[in-house]
Formats: structure tokens, C-alpha cells, sequence
């Protein structure tokens, strides 16, 4: 970090702050139109279902199980590896018809077919009503996060500020939702906990970008605002790049060798740290640039009668 905060970078970010907005609105309308249209792919953790865990002697290749289960009625069964290729996890949508031990005695004659050697280890179900019960609460939990997030920076900063980085925390909490719902990929409550710390990635950028603006404007008083949050952004760079690269090769790791299971956790983590990164600059800064903030807005109040303080 140190090495890439010692070059002198001058990037006009700003500069093209209204080409990033115009294409962030394009993303976003998208995104609205796909959950309106196609709304998420929901989980057994929201839509109910029954989750059963199996074990093996050996190693198993998840196709011939998950064509088994398909051709024997069980056509919605989501089948996934969990933690070795010896650990298999079920996830089957509710069939109101079989109890659970019906159910999960039959998914063990059905992978006991070839004379494998198969072990149930634990079956779980879980109901509609809960599954309901938990996207309300999870829409909740969003949107008390960020109501808290408002009243925090509008305490610590200013209203402009404040405006401006719930915006940059709803655009991206909707680029990540929306680019689920766009590729139709399971959105499950380790989904929603990765947007939970997106948002908290996402805040973090932004109050280190608007620390530093407010820092700059209290010393560069010539200076017009797009020169002060320009300069300030780039006095952050080596510190952003760092932070964010570093983030994100842990996340591809996990992405790539940390089993199905967690490929939703990881993949809406990786598309959160690129767009808070992004919006840190282009949306958070930019809307407070656009609600006119200005240094005389960031300047400490003078106490009526101060300079008589002063005075032996």
C-alpha cells in the first residue's frame, strides 16, 4: 500500500462522473425490470422444502445422482456437494404428499439403486410459512440497515453527504439482487447475508473517501469542489486498489474451490467489492457534488461570542 500511495496520481475521476451515472441508471433500470419481471430465484430457505444430507465411502461425481433423482420424480432436486466429494447435499422443493420420513427413506433406495453404499446423516425440512417469514424479515433487515446508515453519516458528516451514500449503498444492494435475478442464480439466505456485507463493505469505501474530502476542504480553500473530491480520491487510490484486490483474490478462492455450496455467498460478494468500490466514486461523491456541497457546508460552526474567550 505504501508503495502505490507514493505516486502522485491524477486521475480526473469526476470528469466523467455523468457518463458513470447515465450507465448506473441503465444498470439499475435493468435491474428493476428483472425482479418486476422475473423476480428472484428464491431458495428452499424462503420457498420451504426439505433438506437431505448423505454420506459416501467414496468419492462421487454429483451427475448420475442429480439424473437419478430427476428421472425418478424428484425433479426439482438441487444436489450439491458439502465440504468433501464424499458429502452430499439434497435440496428438494415441498411435497406436501410425503412426510419427512417417507421422503428421505426414499432418496436413499433411490441412491442405494447400484448397490452404493449410501449414509443418511440428517434430514431437514423446512415450511413455506417460514420461508415467507424469512424474506420479510430479510427485506427488513435491508432496509433498517440502511435508514441507521442515513442517520450515522448525516451525524458524522453532512445531509449531502448522507444523501449520497445511501445512494451508493441502494444502487448497490440493486446491482447485486438484480444480477441474480437477471441470471436467474439461487438467492438463499447466504446470499443475503453477502448483501448485508456488501452494504457494510460498500459504507466503509465511502467513509474513507468522505473523510478525506472533508479533511481537503477545510485546507484547499481556492480550490472549486470537483478539484478537492478529485484530489481526495486520488490520495485514497493506493489504499483502495490494496483493499479491494486484497478482498476480492480471497473471494475468487472461495469462488472457485469452496464447493457449490457457497458459489451464491462468494459470487454476490465478488459483484458487491467491484461495485462499492465503484460507487464510492461515481455515486456517492458525485451525488453530494450534485446536491451542491461546498466547503462553507463542512466548516466548524463558530460559538457566538468565542473570540471573547480568548480574552485574559
Amino acid at each position: 500500500m505504501k508503495f502505490l500511495n507514493r505516486f502522485d496520481y491524477s486521475f480526473d475521476f469526476l470528469g466523467k462522473r455523468k457518463i458513470a451515472m447515465r450507465s448506473s441508471m441503465v444498470f439499475m433500470l435493468i435491474a428493476i425490470a428483472s425482479l418486476a419481471i422475473w423476480k428472484l430465484e428464491f431458495g428452499i430457505d424462503f420457498t420451504g422444502g426439505t433438506l437431505v444430507e448423505v454420506g459416501y465411502e467414496q468419492s462421487v461425481e454429483l451427475e448420475p445422482i442429480r439424473q437419478t433423482l430427476h428421472t425418478n420424480g424428484f425433479s426439482d432436486a438441487v444436489v450439491q456437494h458439502f465440504g468433501t466429494t464424499k458429502d452430499v447435499l439434497i435440496r428438494l422443493g415441498v411435497h406436501e404428499e410425503l412426510n419427512n420420513e417417507t421422503l428421505s427413506n426414499q432418496i436413499l433406495d433411490l441412491l442405494k439403486q447400484n448397490g452404493t453404499a449410501v449414509e443418511m446423516r440428517r434430514v431437514e425440512f423446512v415450511g413455506p410459512q417460514v420461508g415467507s417469514e424469512l424474506v420479510e424479515k430479510g427485506g427488513l433487515a435491508v432496509l433498517l440497515t440502511l435508514i441507521g446508515i442515513l442517520i450515522y453519516v448525516s451525524l458524522r458528516f453532512e445531509y449531502r453527504f448522507a444523501v449520497g451514500a445511501v445512494a451508493a449503498l441502494v444502487h448497490d444492494t440493486l446491482f447485486v439482487v438484480g444480477a441474480f435475478s437477471l441470471f436467474r442464480i439461487e438467492f438463499d439466505l447466504t446470499v443475503l447475508a453477502a448483501v448485508l456485507a456488501v452494504i457494510g463493505y460498500s459504507l466503509n469505501d465511502t467513509i474513507v473517501v468522505f473523510d478525506r474530502i472533508r479533511d481537503n476542504f477545510l485546507k484547499m480553500r481556492k480550490q472549486t469542489p470537483v478539484e478537492v473530491m478529485n484530489k481526495s480520491i486520488n490520495q485514497i487510490l493506493g489504499r483502495t486498489v490494496m483493499t479491494s484486490m486484497t478482498t476480492l483474490l480471497v473471494l475468487i478462492v472461495l469462488f472457485t474451490v469452496g464447493g457449490e455450496l457457497i458459489h451464491g455467498f462468494s459470487l454476490a460478494l465478488i459483484i458487491g467489492v467491484v461495485v462499492g468500490t465503484y460507487s464510492s466514486i461515481y455515486i456517492a461523491s458525485a451525488s453530494a457534488l450534485a446536491l451542491g456541497v461546498s466547503k462553507a457546508d463542512l466548516m466548524p460552526v463558530q460559538k457566538e461570542g468565542a473570540e471573547l474567550d480568548n480574552i485574559p
